[in-house]
C-alpha cells in the first residue's frame, strides 16, 4: 500500500493538520444522493476499497465464517475491516472511516454499492445504467443518484452474485437474465454484447408488508367504490385481467386483489420470476425456469399452467401472461376454475382484447377468429386498467366488463373510469374518479355471494370521488 500512500500524499497536498481524503458533501434530507465522492477522488476512493476488499477476503476463513450466526457476521467483518484500516495507517477522518468499514461489509455480504438503496423503503425502482449512472424512482420520480461501481467487473460480480442466488446464469451465451433478492424484488440484468455501455440492472422493489385495498384508496389510485367492486368481483370468482404499461402498479394490484380470495381456497400461482406476496395460508407457488447451459432443462409457463390444473386449484393466479400460454389460462377459466387472476401489458382494455388474440396465436392452435373471441368473451368478466399518469401517480384508470359479442366484434362495458381535468401548478393531476351510471351484468352473482352494492355507488352525478 506504499504507492497508494504516496498518491494519496501527493493528492492530498502538504497542509500540516489536514488529513482528509475524501471529501464529503453535505446531504439534503429526504434525499438518496450519498457522499460519492468525484474525479480522481473517486479512482482513490475505489482503488482503497478494492484492495482493501481483496486484503479482507484473503484474510477471512470461509470456513469460519460460514459458522458464524448471520446476526453476528457482519460485527465481525466490521471488526476486520477496523483492524485492516488501522494497519494500513490510512488518513482518513470519522466519515470516511466509517463510510468505508460499511462499504467493505456490503461488499462481502450484500450488494455492494446498491445496499444503501435497498435499505431506502422510499426506493421503488433502482436503474443501472452501467457502472458510472445509477437511477432511482421515488414517489414516481426518476433521479440520479451518487453511487458508483468500480467499473464494469465489479458491476458483473454484483450481477452475477444476484442470479446466481435463484439457481440463474448470466454471460456472453446467455447475456440476460432474470432473478429476484430475498426480499422479493424482481431483478433484470443485461449485459454485453447486447448491453453496449456496461451492464445494465433494473431492480423492481416491493413493499415489506404488502400494501392493502386501503392504502391505494389512501394513495388516491381508486375510490372506496371501486374498492368495494373489485373486492365483490374477486369473492364472487369473476375472472379478472389487470391490464396496463411498464411501471403501472398491475403486479401490486393484482396482489392486493388475491387478498380478497378466502382462506378456505386452494391457490396456485405461477410467475416467470416470484414475486406475488400472498398472505392466506393454502398457497402453492410454482416458477418457470430457463434453459441450462447446455439449453436444456427449460420449463415454460406453459407447461406450468397445464400442469397447475392438475393440482386441484380452487384459484389460479398468472404473474403475467405474455406467450403462449394465454390459450391454457384461457381453456381453465373456461372449463370450472373460475376466479382465475393475471396481468397483462396493455395500454387499454380495448387493446387487452387484442393483445389476448396476439398471444394465442403464439401458442401455435389456429382457431377462427370469431370462435378465438367467443373463448375470450365466455372466459374473461373484467378488465381493470392501470396506469402511470404524468405526475409519477399510479391509478386505476378504468373498471371495464365484457358482455358479450354483436357480430365479430367482442362488447364491453366501462364501470368506472379516471377523468383527468388539469395539472395545477406542482405538476399534480387533478382528476376525478367517475361512475359511468352502468350496473355491472356481474352484480348479481356478486349479490348472490351475499355482498350488496349499493346502487348508489353507480350514479355518476355523486361527487365524492373527485381528486
Amino acid at each position: 500500500m506504499a504507492n497508494l500512500r504516496d498518491q494519496l500524499a501527493k493528492w492530498n497536498g502538504p497542509a500540516p493538520g489536514d488529513r482528509r481524503i475524501l471529501p464529503v458533501s453535505a446531504k439534503s434530507e429526504g434525499t438518496s444522493r450519498t457522499d460519492s465522492p468525484k474525479g480522481i477522488e473517486t479512482a482513490v476512493y475505489f482503488e482503497i476499497k478494492t484492495r482493501l476488499h481483496q486484503q479482507l477476503l484473503s484474510r477471512l476463513n470461509l470456513r469460519e465464517v460460514e459458522s458464524i450466526p448471520p446476526d453476528r457476521l457482519k460485527d465481525h467483518l466490521k471488526i476486520a475491516a477496523i483492524d485492516l484500516i488501522e494497519e494500513e495507517a490510512l488518513p482518513l477522518n470519522e466519515v470516511e472511516h466509517d463510510r468505508l468499514v460499511r462499504d467493505l461489509q456490503n461488499e462481502i455480504l450484500g450488494l455492494g454499492p446498491l445496499e444503501p438503496l435497498l435499505a431506502d423503503p422510499s426506493v421503488s425502482e433502482i436503474m443501472v445504467n452501467g457502472p458510472r449512472r445509477v437511477f432511482i424512482e421515488r414517489r414516481g420520480r426518476v433521479e440520479l443518484t451518487d453511487i458508483q461501481f468500480d467499473d464494469d467487473a465489479h458491476l458483473l460480480k454484483i450481477i452475477d452474485r444476484i442470479v446466481s442466488r435463484v439457481g440463474r446464469r448470466i454471460d456472453e451465451a446467455s447475456p440476460m437474465a432474470d432473478a429476484r433478492l430475498p426480499d422479493g424484488s424482481r431483478v433484470n440484468a443485461i449485459i454485453a454484447p447486447l448491453a453496449l455501455d456496461g451492464p445494465s440492472v433494473t431492480i423492481r422493489r416491493f413493499a415489506t408488508v404488502p400494501l392493502k385495498i386501503e392504502d391505494l384508496i389512501a394513495k388516491e389510485a381508486m375510490t372506496p367504490a371501486m374498492a368495494q367492486l373489485l373486492s365483490g368481483f374477486v369473492k364472487a370468482k369473476a375472472n379478472i385481467i389487470v391490464a396496463g404499461g411498464t411501471g403501472s402498479g398491475k403486479t401490486t394490484l393484482l396482489n392486493i386483489l388475491s387478498g380478497f380470495i378466502p382462506e378456505n381456497e386452494r391457490i396456485v400461482t405461477l410467475e416467470d420470476t416470484a414475486e406475488l406476496q400472498l398472505q392466506q395460508i393454502h398457497v402453492v407457488r410454482l416458477e418457470s425456469r430457463p434453459p441450462n447451459i447446455e439449453d436444456k432443462g427449460a420449463i415454460s409457463m406453459r407447461a406450468l399452467v397445464r400442469n397447475s390444473l392438475r393440482m386441484r386449484p380452487d384459484r389460479i393466479v398468472v404473474g403475467e401472461v405474455r406467450g403462449g400460454e394465454v390459450i391454457d389460462m384461457l381453456q381453465a377459466m373456461n372449463t370450472g376454475h373460475s376466479g382465475s387472476l393475471t396481468t397483462i401489458h396493455a395500454n387499454t382494455a380495448r387493446d387487452t382484447l387484442g393483445r389476448l388474440e396476439n398471444l394465442v396465436s403464439m401458442s401455435g392452435v389456429q382457431l377462427p377468429m370469431k370462435a378465438l373471441r367467443q373463448q375470450i368473451v365466455s372466459a374473461v368478466d373484467v378488465i381493470v386498467q392501470t396506469a402511470r399518469i404524468s405526475d409519477g401517480s399510479r391509478k386505476v384508470i378504468s373498471i371495464s366488463e365484457i358482455t358479450g359479442m354483436e357480430g365479430d366484434v367482442i362488447t364491453m362495458q366501462d364501470i368506472f373510469t379516471f377523468e383527468i381535468k388539469t395539472t395545477d401548478a406542482n405538476g399534480k393531476v387533478i382528476g376525478r374518479f367517475k361512475p359511468t351510471g352502468v350496473r355491472p351484468k356481474f352484480a348479481d352473482e356478486i349479490e348472490k355471494h351475499g355482498i350488496h352494492l349499493d346502487p348508489a355507488m353507480f350514479d355518476p352525478h355523486i361527487d365524492d370521488a373527485s381528486y
